[in-house]
């Protein structure tokens, strides 16, 4: 069980979905959409959020395909987490991020949000996804 808050990263070219959550007693929230693709802006971004939220361990959503293998965006993820791990000196780990999408398009409905509603929510919502899996799994150290 790892202990501190800790922030996860569902990480797009465009959109870096972000959510915060507390290992001890399983929960995670949705933070905020960082909609940039400029990288300093990405990360300047990441670190307020890191600055306000002092959190012991970040997570990293890998993609992969349904059947595992990897691909693009799994590569720019990793980049992504080693990044992470380089500029805040904090543990980076790394979930299997499969169906997180999913997940997160079907709790913004039980939520009531539809449609167009969702686009800005549904990154941090995965995020959080990604977070719950964690809190599940472990996942994998960068």
């Amino acid at each position: 069980m790892h202990e501190g808050t800790a922030l996860a990263f569902d990480f797009g070219e465009r959109r870096i979905g972000v959510a915060v959550g507390e290992p001890m007693i399983g929960t995670a929230h949705p933070l905020v959409t960082i909609d940039t693709e400029v990288n300093e802006a990405r990360f300047a971004a990441i670190e307020a959020l890191i600055g306000e939220w002092q959190p012991a361990h970040l997570v990293v959503g890998l993609p992969v395909h349904a059947d595992g293998t990897e691909h693009d965006m799994t590569r720019l993820a990793r980049k992504f987490a080693q990044r992470l791990k380089g500029r805040f000196a904090l543990p980076v780990w790394l979930v299997d991020e499969r169906h997180t999408s999913e997940l997160a398009e079907s709790m913004l409905q039980e939520a009531g949000v539809r449609g167009r509603k969702q686009k800005p929510m549904l990154d941090q919502v995965a995020a959080q996804a990604i977070l719950q899996t964690w809190f599940e799994t472990s996942g994998i150290p960068v």
